[in-house]
């Protein structure tokens, strides 16, 4: 990698690549020349600074975050805010003139932990700097509990959140993972749930879909 921000658990691999199994009317090729991603910041409680490593590679078409804090808990041992953690990333992607570029998919993974009767929610939203349009995800889980967990974020062509042509915007993702007892005692048992990886293989991947704009 080529470029490293220590700032926040889970790895994180930007990846371009062409929506598969599109609509030819809709999808475009990707552009020829290449993109280049620069981080500019990565707050938040699960992300705190420290805590993260943020690497582009050589080729400047992906980018990888490894947290070593990610994890949201409830019960004992755990402090009134650990329920939820949140992270934010705030890239500026640089796309070749006349092509726009959106999230298709997303990948996460991590390890959760319930006890009968807790349960968790991994959430992700998506938008662009000044934009109105948000797109997010929420996936639930329920104890009981105890292994890895994954979850995808996938969109439809038609309702996909598209960067607009010819202005350069920010591109933000926001993730979060919190915790609930529910009607698990707190005060007897200990759930959690991270985003993380300590072997360096678990990705959360994010897909890009690419289309031409159109000329004015």
């Amino acid at each position: 990698m080529s470029r490293a921000l220590i700032a926040g658990g889970a790895t994180v691999a930007f990846v371009a690549s062409l929506l598969a199994g599109q609509n030819a009317s809709a999808a475009s090729i990707a552009p020829p020349d290449k993109i280049t991603i620069d981080i500019a910041t990565v707050n938040g409680s699960g992300c705190r600074q420290g805590t993260a490593a943020v690497a582009v590679s050589e080729d400047n078409t992906a980018f990888t975050v490894t947290y070593s804090e990610y994890l949201a808990k409830v019960g004992v041992g755990a402090g009134s805010t650990d329920f939820r953690k949140n992270c934010q990333l705030n890239l500026v992607v640089h796309v070749p003139q006349g092509f726009t570029y959106a999230i298709a998919s997303a990948d996460y993974r991590g390890y959760a932990s319930l006890v009968n009767g807790a349960t968790a929610t991994q959430k992700a939203s998506y938008y662009f700097q000044g934009s109105p349009d948000t797109a997010s995800r929420n996936h639930p889980f329920r104890g009981p509990l105890d292994d890895n967990w994954q979850a995808t974020d996938s969109t439809e062509w038609g309702q996909l959140v598209w960067a607009p042509c010819g202005v350069k915007r920010n591109f933000n993702i926001n993730t979060e993972v919190r915790v609930s007892a529910g009607t698990s005692d707190p005060k007897k048992t200990t759930s959690f749930m991270t985003m993380d990886s300590t072997d360096g293989e678990i990705n959360t991947i994010y897909r890009l879909a690419w289309k031409e704009c159109e000329e004015s």
